[in-house]
């Protein structure tokens, strides 16, 4: 599957492709609704920016990086809410022009170290260097499905989401936590096909309790993007199935996610 050494140079080149895609926006196109509730294109980039601007101070100053995320840590939502809306008062040029400066010096500074450096994030805890690459990435995917599906644009999928397979099978604890439950104690097996045709398997062989599918679904799935029952992945195993129903890869509020199509 895609190696996690690539992942710096895939997480580039998916924050280019959408920063293309809105660069030749109208002002109404950024006005334009997305699934996300009272989200609108521009609050989708806004959200990014931010993201990029975290994990810029998170591999660059540790000092500056807690002072920026402390009202997150009291109050999630509430404080992501603020900062948000610090981006959303920018110009639209404006806005573009941080995004794209913020999300190239995050690009370059996670590159520049050891892939198992450890660097601080919310919630989660530190985190390698790589998995934190991983992570902005599934921001990437995620949100840029949001744009593309308000705005009605189709989008090409590679073996990129490789790196968000990886991530949301190894954050599948994060569901359970987030709604107060218990993860089960037996692991799972995950079985996933790539754009490519490659069989991306992670997990036990010999685990009863299996999740297999096309791992665009898959990363659809976890990222909360589409309801289960519009995805093309199987459960075998009562854990499995229920897992289906509240997999996420994210810390943070589950939201309410999309409804079935």
């Amino acid at each position: 599957m895609t190696a996690m050494q690539d992942v710096y140079a895939d997480l580039a080149v998916e924050g280019a492709e959408i920063g293309d895609l809105v660069s030749e926006l109208s002002p109404e196109e950024w006005a334009t609704e997305t699934p996300a509730a009272s989200w609108t294109v521009r609050h989708q980039v806004a959200h990014l920016a931010y993201v990029s601007r975290m994990v810029r101070l998170a591999v660059s100053d540790a000092d500056a990086f807690e002072a920026e995320i402390a009202p997150v840590r009291e109050d999630f939502q509430s404080g992501m809410d603020a900062r948000l809306a610090e981006y959303l008062a920018e110009p639209l040029p404006g806005l573009l022009r941080r995004w794209a400066e913020e999300r190239s010096a995050a690009e370059k500074r996670l590159a520049a170290l050891e892939r198992r450096a450890l660097v601080p994030w919310p919630a989660a805890g530190p985190l390698p260097a790589s998995v934190l690459a991983a992570v902005a990435l599934t921001e990437l995917f995620a949100h840029g499905q949001d744009i593309r599906d308000g705005l009605g644009r189709s989008r090409v999928i590679t073996d990129r989401i490789g790196h968000i397979v990886f991530l949301g099978t190894r954050t599948r604890d994060l569901a359970y936590r987030a709604r107060g439950l218990r993860p089960p104690a037996e692991p799972f097996r995950f079985e996933l096909t790539a754009p490519s045709g490659e069989l991306w398997a992670f997990g036990p062989p010999e685990a009863g309790q299996r999740i297999t599918g096309p791992a665009q679904d898959f990363c659809l799935l976890v990222t909360r993007r589409r309801h289960r029952d519009d995805l093309a992945l199987r459960a075998v195993g009562t854990e499995a199935d229920q897992w289906l129903d509240i997999a996420q890869s994210y810390v943070g509020p589950p939201g309410t996610g999309r409804a079935p199509q």
